[in-house]
């Protein structure tokens, strides 16, 4: 009743416009308890700037300096030297031509002998100005900041202490949030807008909350982007940043280390504020309109080193992008679904796939178990002689979801398996195609779409491990048309897991993970099978491009009856036996940051 009526209060706010603004203003309240709660202050910075290290490397701070605004400089200069860790250096190339910033360096410089200055005699563009300050340097690992932005104090101290702990790391990156230091009151927005928009002057808002190394996320979009730490030894070896992807320089670079290094570290703190001005991309990426294009060329060229046949397009919002990869050959899809009666739902079922998808290589295995209407066996005749794509196979036992799937797979014919409900209905014409190209590729285990609740909102949108002390779904309820916490609901990317409602894999890959742990009866097998995928050294992904309704538990129903609760349960102890150490290390591709106790991204204060 509680969730029923919040729903209905969500709704009616959404009607009223007002729900949008009024969870930017509860996320600035949260996220002003997150920084006292979660940040070092006071006491802790002095004993941080006391701590001794066994391994303190050299780290060195380049700037390229092109025009920004004085205030902004300086700030950026000034968190260099409120570091708690000491043993870092400052270097610059400034390329301004402007007599203020000169005077300003010159006296920063001439005060602290960390700091290094090199004038440039024109604006080269900032891949070769960064390229400048680089060969200043003589730090072991080099630190990437622009020229208006800011570091956390503590910033090298937390890169430090992630060093000492894996000290083969070859790059590094950090959370990061905005900062802005002007208010303007703009007429042709509310008072409430307004009002949020003074609120946050001269303050941090927006975190970004960001997951483990995800290579699907980061082909959809360079999510890193601050705070970046490099190897000196990688940063030689892939040749630094280059200058013909002015405005994506760093997508370009980071492309080409992922490419070489698997020690790529995350640290789950923000290091790193974003100044929010008028020429920056954290204030409007029409301030830098080429950068799109750069980025798309960027992320091209790594497919191709990759060996990956693949097309690169515009996303959701400039500097997102969708990849399309090519199905060179086209691969026989199985698709196996599970069947009790519910004429209904299997006949709006079969009947989208068979009307809507333009992937023809396909066949149906309809797994008929135990039903007692007789409408039953007319549809199935006449679906067989409708369509010879479509196969029934009998199972007689009582209903295991995975034994039931397991047995089925036995009888498939292609190459890749699609395990769907029977209450699921295709939306995009072009699901297989979304699905299996990302299925075919040799890194990915299991791939799982977008599915929607018949009123449009999210039923599906992956599964982050330990929601809910085991395992729940992301942004439940969401518009189906939400871009979700920065584009989480838009771009393809790594999840651990995937629903079993609509569950894509090689059959190569599922042969080799064992199928499906047949103690689950219904509940936690899709997650378990998903999770041995990553312990063989795949990745699950999740696409927002293959999308279906889920008419969820109509044909078995909800856990409701004391059984099914019981069943329930057992299998909840099962899956927390096995999968315990996975829960407690926490989800690689969520944020330690973010609440466990809500579907969506919401910030996480103790």
């Amino acid at each position: 009743m509680l969730g029923l009526i919040k729903r209905f209060a969500i709704h009616i706010l959404n009607k009223l416009k007002l729900l949008n603004k009024i969870i930017v203003i509860r996320d600035y309240v949260r996220f002003l308890l997150w920084q006292i709660v979660n940040e070092p202050h006071g006491i802790q910075l002095v004993f941080q700037h006391l701590h001794k290290f066994p391994y303190s490397p050299k780290i060195s701070i380049v700037i390229p300096v092109y025009n920004p605004p004085l205030n902004a400089l300086r700030g950026a200069i000034e968190s260099v030297l409120k570091q708690t860790y000491t043993n870092w250096e400052l270097c610059i190339a400034d390329a301004s031509q402007n007599e203020e910033i000169r005077k300003l360096l010159s006296k920063v410089s001439s005060k602290e002998k960390r700091i290094k200055i090199k004038i440039l005699e024109k604006n080269y563009g900032i891949a070769v100005n960064t390229n400048q300050a680089i060969d200043l340097s003589s730090g072991y690992y080099i630190g990437f900041l622009d020229h208006d932005d800011e570091l956390s104090p503590f910033a090298l101290f937390e890169i430090v202490t992630a060093l000492n702990l894996q000290p083969k790391t070859e790059l590094i990156y950090s959370d990061e949030d905005l900062k802005t230091d002007y208010f303007h009151f703009d007429k042709n927005k509310s008072l409430i807008q307004n009002f949020i928009n003074l609120l946050i002057s001269n303050k941090r808002f927006s975190p970004i909350f960001k997951p483990n190394f995800s290579i699907d996320l980061m082909r959809s979009c360079n999510y890193m982007t601050h705070f970046i730490v490099v190897r000196r030894e990688t940063g030689d070896k892939v040749g630094w940043l280059r200058d013909r992807f002015e405005g994506a320089q760093d997508y370009d670079f980071l492309l080409r280390i992922i490419e070489r290094s698997k020690n790529i570290l995350h640290i789950p703190k923000i290091l790193y504020h974003w100044r929010k001005v008028k020429t920056s991309t954290a204030n409007s990426i029409q301030a830098k309109p080429y950068a799109n294009d750069s980025g798309k060329k960027s992320l091209q060229e790594h497919l191709i080193r990759s060996g990956l046949s693949a097309k690169v397009s515009d996303g959701y919002i400039p500097t997102w992008y969708k990849v399309d990869y090519d199905i060179l050959d086209e691969k026989m899809v199985s698709i196996i679904i599970p069947n009790k009666n519910s004429v209904e739902y299997l006949t709006r079922c079969i009947g989208s796939i068979l009307i809507k998808s333009t992937y023809s290589s396909f066949e149906i295995i309809i797994v008929e178990n135990n039903s007692t209407d007789e409408d039953v066996e007319y549809y199935y005749a006449k679906l067989q002689a409708l369509d010879s794509r479509v196969r029934i196979i009998r199972w007689n036992k009582p209903f295991n979801y995975h034994e039931l799937n397991n047995w089925a797979a036995k009888f498939a014919n292609g190459e890749v398996l699609l395990f769907l409900n029977n209450d699921t209905e295709v939306v995009s014409k072009n699901w297989l195609q979304e699905m299996v190209s990302l299925c075919i590729r040799q890194d990915v285990g299991f791939v799982g779409a977008k599915l929607l609740y018949p009123n449009k909102t999210i039923q599906h949108a992956g599964i982050t491990i330990g929601k809910g002390g085991v395992a729940g779904h992301d942004f439940l309820h969401y518009p189906h048309d939400s871009p979700g916490y920065f584009g989480r609901l838009v771009l393809v990317r790594n999840v651990s897991a995937v629903t079993g409602a609509c569950l894509m894999v090689r059959k190569e890959v599922f042969n080799m993970v064992g199928g499906f742990d047949e103690n689950y009866v219904l509940s936690y097998g899709d997650v378990d099978i998903c999770l041995k995928a990553i312990q063989k050294g795949l990745v699950n992904v999740w696409t927002p491009h293959a999308v279906l309704y889920h008419y969820e538990s109509v044909t078995r129903g909800y856990e409701t009856t004391p059984e099914r609760k019981e069943r329930f349960e057992r299998e909840k102890s099962y899956f927390l036996s096995k999968w315990q150490k996975y829960i407690e290390r926490g989800d690689p591709y969520y944020n330690p940051n973010l609440s466990l106790r809500h579907s969506g991204y919401v910030i996480r204060i103790f």
